[in-house]
Parts: structure tokens; C-alpha cells; sequence
């Protein structure tokens, strides 16, 4: 697995080293709200639930088509009560991290464009069963999705996005809305 994200990061610094010299780059900063979806089976159980999430990010958008952008996502608080075997009881998971890889877009207009992302995601998460709390190692590990921006003006966008966070055991989906600033 280490070996998988030294490559992938090997090559995205390699396609990005190219396009760095073909424009002037813009920073941007954004925020979002969405929803995140945990929906598997680990350790045992199945949980099917969601949180609330938020997402604080920025970046620079090297080319017009390439940015490269980090960021902090707030899964929210996943409550369910699960049968483990023949005894209810309640589980709560907390999970945050941060977040660095890069975008792709694709103008469909002078003012939308659908884009792509994928990186790595440093998390942490905390995991309780009925108020016991279990040990859980932060890790890394990766994420990719895809959305829509509307450009609103010289500045501002209006974006909307799915990404998929995959974890060792499980993965989830955080569906949001959001703008971003570019400077």
C-alpha cells in the first residue's frame, strides 16, 4: 500500500511539473456542506448510516485545467444501533483528516466545468460502542471524485461534488455543496 501512494504521488509531481510553467497560477480557499454516507460491513457489524459533514479546503490552480489543493473534512458524528449478535447496541463514529492531492477540469462553457480529484487522506477516527471507546489508528489512505463548478464572476464558484473516502475495512461518500475564492 505505502508502495501504490509513492508512485501515485511520484506521477502526479511528474504530470505537474510540466504544466507549472504554462500559466500564472490563481489561489483559491473554499468551504462546503454536505452529507456523508457509511454504509458496510467491518469488524463484525454492518452499519448503515450519515453525518452531517463539512469540508474547509484551498489550493492553487496551477493551469486552467490542473490545481493541486489541500484541505480539512469533518465527517460529522455516525450513530447507529447494531445487532452484535442478538445484543443491541449503540455505536458512534467520529472521523476527521486532512486532505491533499490534485484537480482536473474540463470547461463545458465560458462558466461551468465538470472536475475531478483524487489524493491522500490523513485521518482520524473515534469509535464507540455503547460509551466503551475503542482504539483506532489514524491512517492514510486514499480518495478520488468528481463534480461540477459554476464560475458566478471573476472570483467566486458555486461547486458541487461526490467523493469517496476508502479506509482499510470500509469506504464512504460525502455528497456536498460549497464555494470557493480565488485571489
Amino acid at each position: 500500500m505505502k508502495r501504490t501512494k509513492i508512485v501515485l504521488a511520484s506521477l502526479l509531481l511528474a504530470t505537474a511539473l510540466p504544466l507549472t510553467a504554462q500559466a500564472e497560477p490563481d489561489l483559491y480557499v473554499g468551504a462546503s456542506l454536505g452529507n456523508a454516507r457509511l454504509d458496510d460491513r467491518f469488524d463484525g457489524f454492518g452499519i448503515d448510516t450519515d453525518a452531517d459533514a463539512y469540508r474547509f479546503f484551498g489550493g492553487i490552480q496551477v493551469t486552467k485545467n490542473f490545481g493541486i489543493e489541500g484541505g480539512y473534512l469533518n465527517f460529522g458524528d455516525f450513530t447507529e444501533t447494531v445487532d452484535l449478535g442478538g445484543l443491541l447496541s449503540r455505536t458512534d463514529i467520529s472521523g476527521d483528516g486532512w486532505t491533499l492531492g490534485a484537480t482536473l477540469a474540463l470547461p463545458l462553457s465560458d462558466s461551468l466545468s465538470i472536475f475531478g480529484t483524487g489524493g491522500v487522506f490523513f485521518w482520524d477516527a473515534d469509535i464507540a460502542i455503547d460509551g466503551f471507546s475503542i482504539d483506532t489508528p489514524g491512517d492514510d489512505n486514499p480518495y478520488y471524485g468528481g463534480g461540477l463548478k459554476l464560475d458566478l464572476g471573476e472570483n467566486f464558484s458555486l461547486t458541487g461534488d461526490w467523493t469517496v473516502y476508502e479506509f482499510d475495512v470500509l469506504e464512504t461518500d460525502v455528497i456536498s455543496l460549497g464555494f470557493l475564492y480565488r485571489f
